[in-house]
Order: C-alpha cells, then structure tokens, then sequence
C-alpha cells in the first residue's frame, strides 16, 4: 500500500499569498466583505495579546529553570556568550538602522504612511479578550516561579518536581496554541492588515519599503556570521572559509525548515567536520538551538527601528537601550516557534509608541516574518561557531 503525500505550503509562502490576496480585496472587493476580513483580523489581534502574558509566563519560567539546572561550568560558560552575542547583534542592528533607514526611506512615503489610518476601515464588531495579567506581572511571576523552582530542585527539596512540570506543561500548551493557532492564522491576521491598507491606499509603498529593509537585514545576518567566523575561526585556530562551507548544509535546512530545533540533526553533523569534540557538541548545539539567536535579535531589532521609521517615529536611543538590553535576556529563553522573539518583543514595543491596538504590530509581524527564515539560519549557524569557542576553552581546561 501506498502512502499518500500531502503537500503543505510554509509559512513564508502563506504570509505572501495573504499580502497579495489582501491588497486584492482591498483594492477590488466589496466593502462589506473587506470590513468581514478585518472582522476577523481584528479578534485574532485581540486573542493574541491575550496569549501573550501567557506565554511569557510559560516559556521564562522554565527557561530560567532549564538554564541554571544542568552542566556547571559549560552551561555558565554558554549562557554567558550566547547573551553577549545576542546583546552585540541588537546593538549592531540599532546602530545600522539608525545609519542606513533614513536613507532607504523615503520621507515624502514616510509622511504618506504616517496618515494612512485616518483612510481605513472598521470591524463590524469588536470582542474585548483582557489579558489575565499583565506583561510586567508576568514576566516577574515567571522571574519568581523559574529562580525558585531551580533552587528548590537543586537542592533535592522537590523529588517530585509537580512545580516543575507544571510549568513544563503549561508551556507545552502554551507551544501547541502557538503551533495550533497562532502561527496557521497569523496570514489571516496579516492579509487584515494588508487589506486595509489597500483601503487606504498606502499598501504599494509599504511592499516598496519592506523589500528594501529586508535586503538590510540579510546583509546584516550575513556581515554578523562573517565577523564571528572570523572570531571562532582565529580563536579555535580553524579556517574560516573551511567552517563556512561546513555549515552550508545546515544553513540551507535552516532556511527551509524555519525551525532551530529541527536542524539541530544537521548542525551536530556540520560541528563534527568543524573538529568540534563529541562532549561540547552534543551539549552546546542543542542548548544554542533553544537560547542563542542573535539573527532574531538583528530582525527584531531591525524591523522595529523600520516601522517606527516608516511612522515618521524614530526613536531616542536612550528609549532603545531598555528593551535591547530586555529582549537580549528574553530571547534567551523565547520560544522556538516561528515568529517567537517578536511575540516576546510586542509587550514591550508599547515603550516606544507601537501600541497593540494599532496597525503598526501587524505590519511589524508582517515584515519579520517575512525574513524569519534568515533570521533562523543565522541562529543555527552561529551557534557552530560558539562551540567552536567554547570547545577552544573545554581542551584547554582538559589538557
């Protein structure tokens, strides 16, 4: 018996195919049917800033718990570069965007932009969905719950860990809505938006200024790997250009696949040919799948800087350095999902005027989604050349 192939379209495919189909009804559909789209636009808005708290309550908790419970020294060692290095790719992705947007942007499409609410449609009706908590609540419950827990556990007073896998649990769930809902309706969520911004007349030169922002990106990612390839290759006395070309079959999968965790198969393979020690690359890869991504970082931090660009908001540096320094330890323990760091990102965004409610998150969800792909691929191979590091520092302390 044969088995019968399904064929699936990713996520990045979905999202185009929901932009154009948005531009089209916007442009050509009748009123009534755009205000049903936005409709149901606007109540997946609502639920998502729902789950939000929740999930950052789910995904910190155990995060904190799984990083200060594990291999001493290595796991230290690991945590420790994988935040400086998500700490330098934010800094490098703020100082980028500043130097080069203004430039890319047109300020004449900027100002056009700025308005272009006042053009659109509403919902037929709205449902209120208030989160159960707030954002900071939950980001220091999950402080509390994730330090304790950890402490309780390495201290043997929990054998039965019923804290623990709870909190486990609950961001399995947490995971499955992800997977279930949020990430299979967010080109419903976006195709809204895109609809709207049909409505209003703007949506041409929003696609005009995401290519451009998207190409900065891209070069961004790969100046970055270039620069720590050059580092881990003069530490660990290996050849730079012989670790790139390792790395291309798990960069490519990377990019397919939109998925850390599911390329760590191929990454353990290409760290074996890097040299790297069957003791560190069997602990790092794996972790680094879960804690380093500096290419989300860089997306981040880039598309935020783009929207508040494209608003004609450029924010003061000063407003920046909180939430580089916030998301470089929230991205540490994001989820690995498609589109993770950025809904990690959202609840704080309202710092610098991107407000829930607005059509600015939608359009910003929009444009690092669009790039995640790279964004992972970037993750996944820099964190080859973190175990080369750390692996450099392991055989020393070993001889």
């Amino acid at each position: 018996m044969t088995s019968k192939k399904t064929f699936s379209i990713g996520l990045v495919p979905k999202l185009i195919i929901a932009i154009i189909a948005g531009i089209l009804l916007g442009n050509f559909a009748p009123e009534f049917i755009n205000r049903a789209v936005i409709t149901v636009s606007t109540l997946f808005g609502s639920f998502l800033m729902f789950v939000i708290p929740l999930m950052i309550l789910a995904f910190v908790t155990v995060g904190i718990a799984n990083l200060t419970h594990g291999a001493g020294k290595l796991l230290g060692i690991t945590t420790t570069m994988s935040y400086v290095s998500i700490l330098i790719a934010g800094i490098c992705a703020y100082f980028v965007s500043v130097n080069f947007f203004p430039a890319l942007l047109d300020p004449s499409a900027v100002g056009l932009i700025g308005y272009m609410e006042a053009g659109m449609l509403t919902p037929f009706f709205t449902v209120a969905i208030p989160p159960i908590f707030g954002v900071m609540p939950a980001i220091a419950l999950a402080f509390i719950f994730g330090l304790c827990i950890s402490v309780l556990r390495s201290k043997g007073e929990t054998p039965d860990n019923v804290l623990y896998g709870f909190f486990n649990e609950f961001s399995q769930v947490i995971r499955l809505v992800l997977q279930k809902a949020i990430i299979p309706l967010l080109p419903v969520f976006i195709g809204g938006t895109f609809v709207n911004l049909a409505v209003s007349g703007v949506a041409f030169t929003i696609l005009n200024v995401f290519w451009k922002v998207i190409l900065v990106i891209i070069a961004l990612h790969t100046v970055y790997l270039l620069i720590l390839f050059s580092i881990s290759g003069f530490i660990g006395k290996r050849n730079p250009f012989t670790m790139m070309k390792n790395q291309i079959p798990a960069y490519v999968t990377a990019l397919g696949t939109q998925s850390s965790a599911a390329t760590i198969p191929i990454n353990l393979a290409c760290a074996e040919r890097n040299g790297i020690s069957k003791e560190v690359r069997n602990f790092v890869i794996p972790f680094c799948a879960t804690i380093h991504m500096p290419g989300s970082m860089i997306s981040v931090i880039c598309c935020v800087m783009a929207i508040l660009f494209i608003y004609g908001m450029p924010p003061a540096a000063a407003l920046m350095w909180p939430i580089i320094i916030t998301l470089s330890v929230l991205t540490l323990v994001a989820p690995g999902a498609p589109g993770g760091a950025i809904m990690v990102a959202l609840p704080f965004l309202t710092l610098v005027g991107i407000h829930p409610d607005s059509a600015m998150v939608s359009l910003l969800i929009a444009l690092y989604m669009v790039q995640d792909s790279f964004g992972t691929a970037c993750n996944v191979s820099s964190d080859n050349l973190v175990s080369v590091t750390i692996d450099t520092i392991y055989q020393k302390k070993q001889g």
